[in-house]
């Protein structure tokens, strides 16, 4: 079996839907064997293409807020690791960017979740990560962020930190009010747990 580091190297090569990519192939993820938190998000945007940082852009500012940590703790793999649904970007519809390409759960996701053996708490953000890692949920998206407590405390589901759910935000207070001072406490508790 292969280590992890050979896994990202494999995923970093990948081109196997490049026909379909814009902007061609540029796998972004974040990992290590020992990585505590998973990001389960929904593939990188354009800004985070050019950079090559995951959520190096104004969503990944509000999650970093929502987290309550820091750039450096966040992009830091042994604490966390960042794995979205389509590891490269999709291109942009009519309204945002694309679906994530499902390529790359159909040929990387059960391996490389299986090589992370040390989660103790797993963000699954947007629906395309929820309809992987919460498939029975049947719900939408909302209905299922307001079920958190039914996954609590090893799996959270988050709308997309994204300001065009600024609206989202807006019509569901309790989101900032209950989830959030929760989710602060539980990342800081992970992050604070010897290995």
């Amino acid at each position: 079996m292969a280590s992890i580091d050979e896994l990202a190297a494999s995923v970093r090569a990948c081109t196997i839907c490049k026909e379909y990519l814009p902007l061609g192939p540029r796998p972004i993820i974040q990992l290590s064997a020992e990585s505590r938190i998973l990001i389960a998000g929904q593939a990188p945007g354009k800004k985070v293409h050019e950079t090559g940082v995951p959520f190096d852009d104004a969503s990944g500012k509000r999650l970093r807020e929502w987290l309550g940590v820091s750039s450096d703790t966040f992009y830091d793999e042994k604490q966390f690791a960042i794995l979205p649904m389509g590891f490269c970007y999709p291109g942009t519809g009519k309204s945002g960017d694309l679906a994530p390409r499902p390529e790359c759960a159909e040929k990387w996701r059960e391996t490389l979740l299986s090589s992370l053996k040390n989660i103790q708490l797993t963000l699954v953000i947007g629906q395309y990560a929820m309809a992987y890692h919460l498939p029975n949920e049947g719900k939408k998206l909302t209905d299922t962020v307001e079920n958190w407590q039914a996954y609590w405390p090893n799996i959270v589901p988050l709308p997309h930190p994204s300001p065009r759910n600024n609206i989202w935000l807006k019509r569901n207070p309790w989101f900032q009010r209950e989830l959030l001072p929760m989710l602060h406490k539980r990342v800081s508790d992970v992050l604070s747990m010897s290995l």
